[in-house]
């Protein structure tokens, strides 16, 4: 893959060698993201973060990731503040920002509105996620914190057991993650889930296509008695016609100290894409599990950091330049003394 001014819209995209190119750049973006060090490689740069769906980690993130690269960022976020209300295109949306933008970050509630974005776009566009179709940029950081997780207990993505739990119909997340785990040899994957909202049918098919041996339950406890990792999803509220019908599904896989002691390994990590959905009637993830060193998901938040600046810096064609441009931190630093990785 050449990523100089390339679109990344779907991981599709990536063979296996561009996702190990993403990772060992990302891995040196960590003093920055640490505020170790400061850059300024893309300085002058405008990031155009365009989210038309209501998003809290992966726009500030976004945001964060560029700047932190030196750059500066100009925000829309929802319908209601964007002239799409008024009845303009996406097409002409694209060919009006993207001449006050160097890159461009998308969010959008439609299947593949970010790729149609994308071709009237004069700069390249980064997919934050299309409504239930994919979410490229979160299955980056998920499998690169399942490479760390693992790293840190002697193992590696081959040969990797993951159960994914919850709305795998709508989990944007689900769909792009498995496509990038079927790039990797010797992977189980167990999807746990209602029945009407198990993965799709092409994603199961295309994952035994490339040797994943794919196992379908629906109930928790038996699913994650030998797995590396727990992947949960909440229910997607908002892929629903109507609130009532989501609530037939949700809490039906809650995870909480009790069960993972009873169930689980124990160094099974625990991943969730976020928000994990607290209600009382929802808790997927139980707050007890917080004082669990294997819960990874806010390790998960930190490494998306890395994995976007990573993104803009190939992207951009900048990935060789960011010591170049560096220099030491001028304020106090309480990170100085941490690690993303535990």
């Amino acid at each position: 893959m050449n990523f100089t001014g390339a679109h990344i819209l779907t991981v599709s995209q990536f063979q296996r060698e561009d996702v190990d190119r993403v990772f060992s750049t990302a891995d040196s973006m960590e003093p920055y993201a640490l505020r170790k060090r400061v850059t300024r490689v893309l300085e002058g740069a405008i990031l155009g973060n365009m989210f038309f769906e209501a998003s809290t980690r992966t726009r500030v993130s976004f945001g964060s990731a560029f700047n932190l690269l030196g750059g500066e960022v100009r925000e829309t976020a929802g319908f209601e503040s964007s002239a799409l209300v008024k009845g303009e295109s996406l097409q002409d949306t694209a060919r009006v920002l993207s001449g006050f933008s160097d890159v461009i970050c998308m969010r959008h509630p439609e299947d593949g509105s970010v790729a149609d974005f994308a071709e009237a776009s004069r700069v390249p566009v980064i997919n934050g996620g299309d409504g239930s179709n994919e979410h490229p940029t979160q299955a980056l950081l998920d499998l690169y914190t399942i490479r760390r997780e693992l790293l840190d207990k002697g193992k590696n993505i081959n040969g990797l057991s993951i159960a994914m739990i919850g709305d795998l119909r709508h989990g944007r997340t689900v769909h792009s993650l498995t496509k990038l785990l079927s790039l990797y040899d010797g992977v189980r994957v167990t999807l746990v889930s209602p029945r009407e909202l198990s993965l799709p049918d092409g994603i199961v098919e295309s994952m035994r296509n490339a040797g994943v041996d794919v196992r379908i339950r629906h109930e928790l406890a038996k699913s994650i008695v030998d797995v590396d990792i727990v992947y949960s999803t909440r229910i997607q509220e908002e892929r629903f016609s109507n609130k009532q019908e989501a609530d037939l599904y949700r809490g039906k896989f809650r995870l909480n100290q009790a069960i993972y002691t009873q169930y689980c390994q124990p160094n099974t990590v625990i991943m969730h894409p976020l928000p994990r959905d607290s209600r009382s009637d929802a808790n997927e993830l139980d707050n007890d599990l917080d004082d669990n060193p294997n819960l990874a998901i806010f390790r998960q938040t930190d490494n998306g950091l890395l994995v976007r600046m990573a993104l803009f810096a190939l992207v951009l064609d900048v990935a060789d330049k960011v010591e170049k441009f560096s220099a030491d931190v001028n304020w106090y630093n309480s990170r100085q003394s941490s690690k993303i990785t535990r």
